[in-house]
This record gives C-alpha cells, sequence and structure tokens, in this order.
C-alpha cells in the first residue's frame, strides 16, 4: 500500500470533502461566522475585511487541521499495535469503507451520519482565536458526515510504518480541504456563482465517492488493495 501515490490520494479526498453536499452549501455561512461579517457584506471588496477574512480562515482551517491531524497520528500508532493481526483488522477496515460507500451510493442509509452538530448556536467575529475554536469544532461537529471519506485515509494512515507519516498523510488532506475554503474567502462572489452551477451535481460527487469505496473496500477487505501500484506505477515519484 506503501507504494501507492497516497499523498495524492490524500489531498483528493480533502478536495472531495469539501464538495460534499453537507459542507459545500455552507461554505459561505462558515466564513460569515468566523469574520462577523453578513454574506451581503462580503460580497463587496473590501480590503481591510478580506485581510480580516484571510487571518481568521487561516486559524479556522488550523483548527480544523489540528483535529483530523491528531486523528492520522492516533491511526498510524494503533495501526502499528495491531500488526500481528493486521490481515484481521485490513477484513474490517474493509468492510467498514465497503458499508460507508454503500450510504454515499444511497443503497443503505446510516442516520447517524447524517448527525445534525452544525453547532449553530456560536458566535462568530471573535477574531482569530474564536476562529480556530469554531474550526476545531467543525471538525469534530462535521467528521459523521465528512467520515466516509476520512475513514479511508484513516486506514491509509493506519498502514503507515511511522506516526509522522500517518500526520502527513492527514495534513495533507487537510490541505485538501483548506485549499478551496481559502479560494472561497478570496472571492465569495465567485464561489456563490459557481455554487449556483455546480449544485446540482452534488448527489452525483457522493455516488461516484460512494463507488469508489465500494471498490477500495472490498479490494482492502480481500488483500488486493496493492495490486493497483501496478496501474498508478507511473505516479510513484509523488508518493511519500
Amino acid at each position: 500500500m506503501h507504494s501507492l501515490p497516497l499523498p495524492i490520494a490524500a489531498f483528493l479526498a480533502g478536495i472531495i470533502s469539501f464538495l460534499s453536499p453537507c459542507v459545500l452549501p455552507l461554505v459561505p455561512g462558515y466564513i460569515s461566522l468566523i469574520s462577523g461579517a453578513s454574506v451581503e457584506t462580503l460580497q463587496s471588496a473590501d480590503r481591510k475585511l478580506l485581510r480580516s477574512v484571510m487571518l481568521n480562515s487561516f486559524t479556522f482551517i488550523l483548527g480544523f487541521s489540528v483535529v483530523f491531524i491528531s486523528l492520522g497520528a492516533v491511526a498510524t500508532g494503533f495501526g502499528q499495535l495491531t500488526q500481528r493481526y493486521h490481515k484481521e483488522f485490513a477484513i474490517i477496515a474493509g468492510i467498514v469503507v465497503f458499508i460507508f460507500g454503500l450510504h454515499l451510493t444511497g443503497v443503505l442509509k446510516i442516520n447517524a451520519l447524517y448527525a445534525d452538530k452544525r453547532l449553530h448556536g456560536m458566535k462568530g467575529g471573535t477574531g482569530p482565536i474564536g476562529a480556530f475554536l469554531v474550526g476545531f469544532a467543525f471538525a469534530f461537529g462535521w467528521t459523521p458526515c465528512i467520515g466516509p471519506i476520512l475513514s479511508v485515509i484513516l486506514v491509509f494512515a493506519s498502514s503507515q510504518e511511522t506516526v509522522w507519516k500517518g500526520i502527513v498523510l492527514l495534513a495533507v488532506y487537510s490541505l485538501g480541504l483548506a485549499v478551496p475554503f481559502i479560494l472561497t474567502s478570496l472571492g465569495v462572489n465567485q464561489f456563490l456563482s459557481f455554487y449556483g452551477k455546480f449544485r446540482r451535481h452534488l448527489h452525483t460527487v457522493e455516488v461516484i465517492s460512494g463507488i469508489f469505496l465500494i471498490v477500495f473496500g472490498l479490494l482492502i477487505a480481500t488483500g488486493n488493495f496493492t495490486r493497483l501500484s501496478s496501474y498508478l506505477g507511473f505516479l510513484n515519484r509523488f508518493a511519500l
């Protein structure tokens, strides 16, 4: 598994998480929350406000990155502790990923993954520290929803030889989630235009993601995941 281009997979997983139906529609709301300004105000080209939004956006990203990176470290440590039962662990992990895939395609609905934990009562406009705390809460509140995608990256992290590699992997995942968020902070008008055109494809993104997870789950559970290396060999130069 280590020969696969995992950083690329982790980065793409972060972008897919951003494009998920439970994250994408609410991005302007989160930017409004951490800046203390309405979406209408954010649409103005005020440079002073933009500097504040960017600073708070970076600390917001730092907040959710701390949580995801910590999960990566835990997953790697757990994987190292269970090396003796690697085969059994792979079967369990594969089954979990497979079930998550069924959930995303709509074949099997898991109500717990629709849990509304968005912390609507939180107040914004408290500066960088407040934005960090909102980001921290974001990671915990939305983990059930982005869990199917995140679970695959955590499985990858659990197979790494060192905790450091697991940390790097989840840092890259966080970067994939962060880049489009920063781009949205820089241009709310452009994001709203993009979302107006893209939202009809949200379900398609879910279904395609679910199909990939079903395939990954089967490959992981049957111990055949490394066969992908032969098809992705030309990307190995980008691997960890």
